[in-house]
C-alpha cells in the first residue's frame, strides 16, 4: 500500500504501517482517555487518564495486528502466498494469492474474525473481573472497552461485503455450493457494491442528524464500493480469460537485452532502439535472469554508468512472475504483484519464448467482447 512502511515481519512475512495508524492511535486515546474514563472512572488525574488512553489505543493496534497475522498464519498453513501484512487507518490488509480450493478460503476468511471475538472475550471476562476490585476501575474500562471494541470488530467484519472477512466468507460459500469460483466471486463483489451504497447512505443520514460517527461509517462504505468494484472487474475478467493458456496470451518474439552488459553500453546499444519501458534481461547462456525498467537505468549517475552491471539495476527473476507456456493465464495472473508490474515472463525448459503484458490482456480483452467468447492468441 502507498504511504506505508516496513516495520519488521509477523508470521515470516513483512508488516508494514501506513502513515494514517499514528493518526488512529491519537484518535482512540483521545477518545478513550478524555471521554470514556472519566465518565465511568471518574476522581482521576488528567494523567492517569493520558496514559490509560494511550494504553488503551496500543493495546486495539495489538488486537488489530492479531486479527491480520490469524489470516496470514492460516493462509501461509494452507499453502497459500502471503505477500504483507499492512495496518492502515481502517485495521489492517493481508496481501495473499487466491485460494486453491473453497475450504482454504473459508478458514482464511473467518481466521480474523474469530480472533478478534476471542479476544474481545478474554479482554471482556478481564475487565469484568477487575472491576470488581474497587482500586483497578482505570484498568477495568480500559479492558471492557477493549472487548467490546474487538466485539464490534469481529461482527462488523462478518457482514457479507467484499472486501470484508463476511464477503470473503459468502463467496468461499458459494464457491462450494456452485463449484464455480469466478461466478462466486462475481456475485459476492456485486453484493459488496450494495451493502458499501447502503453504509454510505446510513452514514449520510446519522451526519445530517448530528452523528459525527457517520462520516466515518460513509468512509468505510465508499471504502468498500470502491474495492467491491474492482474485485467485480477483477472477476469478470478471470471470466473473460478462463481457458486461455500464457502460450496463447503472449507476444513474441522478444526484445532482450544481455545483463552482463554496463549500463552504458545497455543504454547505447538496447535502450535508444527499444519501444518498451521494460527489457527482459539474459544470463551468458541465455536463460533469463530478470528485467530492468528504464526508468531505473536513467537514474543511474552519469559517472557510474561506465562501470555498474546492468543486472545490478535489475529486477531478479525471483521477483519476477514467471509462467510456462501451457499454464493458465488465470493462475499466472495471481503472480502479479504492485513489485512484478503488470508484465509475465513466458519461460519453457529456461528459455524465454515470450511476455504478457497489460496490453496483451487487453487484446483479449477486447476479442471476448466482440466474440462474446474467450479470444486466443
Amino acid at each position: 500500500m502507498n504511504g506505508s512502511v516496513r516495520i519488521g515481519h509477523v508470521v515470516g512475512v513483512p508488516l508494514r504501517m501506513h502513515w494514517s495508524v499514528p493518526l488512529l492511535v491519537v484518535l482512540f486515546a483521545y477518545g478513550l482517555g478524555r471521554q470514556t474514563l472519566p465518565v465511568i472512572a471518574p476522581g482521576r488525574s488528567a494523567l492517569v487518564y493520558a496514559l490509560a488512553g494511550v494504553v488503551g489505543a496500543a493495546l486495539l493496534l495489538g488486537s488489530l495486528l492479531l486479527h491480520e497475522t490469524a489470516h496470514a498464519a492460516i493462509a501461509r498453513r494452507k499453502q497459500i502466498s502471503v505477500e504483507d501484512v499492512t495496518l492502515w487507518a481502517l485495521g489492517g490488509m493481508t496481501r495473499m494469492g487466491r485460494p486453491r480450493t473453497a475450504a482454504a478460503a473459508f478458514a482464511v476468511a473467518v481466521s480474523g474474525p474469530l480472533a478478534s471475538l476471542l479476544i474481545g472475550g478474554v479482554a471482556l471476562g478481564a475487565g469484568f473481573g477487575l472491576g470488581l476490585l474497587a482500586t483497578a476501575a482505570v484498568p477495568a474500562v480500559v479492558l471492557v472497552w477493549l472487548g467490546w471494541a474487538n466485539v464490534f470488530l469481529g461482527v462488523f467484519n462478518l457482514l457479507p461485503a467484499v472486501p470484508l472477512d463476511g464477503g470473503r466468507v459468502v463467496q468461499a460459500l458459494l464457491w462450494w455450493r456452485t463449484g464455480d469460483r469466478d461466478r462466486a466471486d462475481l456475485a459476492a463483489s456485486r453484493g459488496g457494491q450494495v451493502m458499501g451504497a447502503v453504509l454510505v447512505a446510513v452514514g449520510w443520514l446519522m451526519l445530517l442528524r448530528g452523528a459525527a460517527g457517520g462520516l466515518w461509517l460513509a468512509f468505510i462504505g465508499l471504502f468498500i464500493v470502491v474495492v467491491a468494484g474492482s474485485e467485480r472487474r477483477r472477476a469478470a475478467l478471470q471470466t473473460a480469460l478462463r481457458g486461455v493458456t500464457a502460450g496463447d496470451a503472449m507476444s513474441a518474439p522478444v526484445v532482450t537485452g544481455a545483463d552482463w552488459l554496463t549500463v552504458q553500453r545497455f543504454i547505447d546499444e538496447v535502450a535508444v532502439t527499444t519501444r518498451h519501458s521494460t527489457v527482459p534481461l539474459l544470463d551468458f547462456e541465455g536463460r533469463p535472469s530478470g528485467v530492468v525498467q528504464l526508468r531505473r537505468l536513467a537514474a543511474v549517475p552519469p559517472a557510474q554508468r561506465a562501470d555498474l552491471r546492468v543486472r545490478d539495476v535489475a529486477t531478479p527473476l525471483s521477483q519476477c512472475a514467471v509462467a510456462a507456456p501451457e499454464e493458465l493465464l488465470t493462475e499466472a495472473m495471481d503472480r502479479l504483484t504492485l513489485r512484478t508490474g503488470m508484465r509475465i515472463l513466458v519461460v519453457d525448459a529456461g528459455q524465454l519464448v515470450g511476455i504478457i503484458t497489460g496490453n496483451d490482456i487487453s487484446r483479449l480483452m477486447q476479442r471476448h467482447t466482440l466474440s462474446g467468447r474467450t479470444g486466443t492468441g
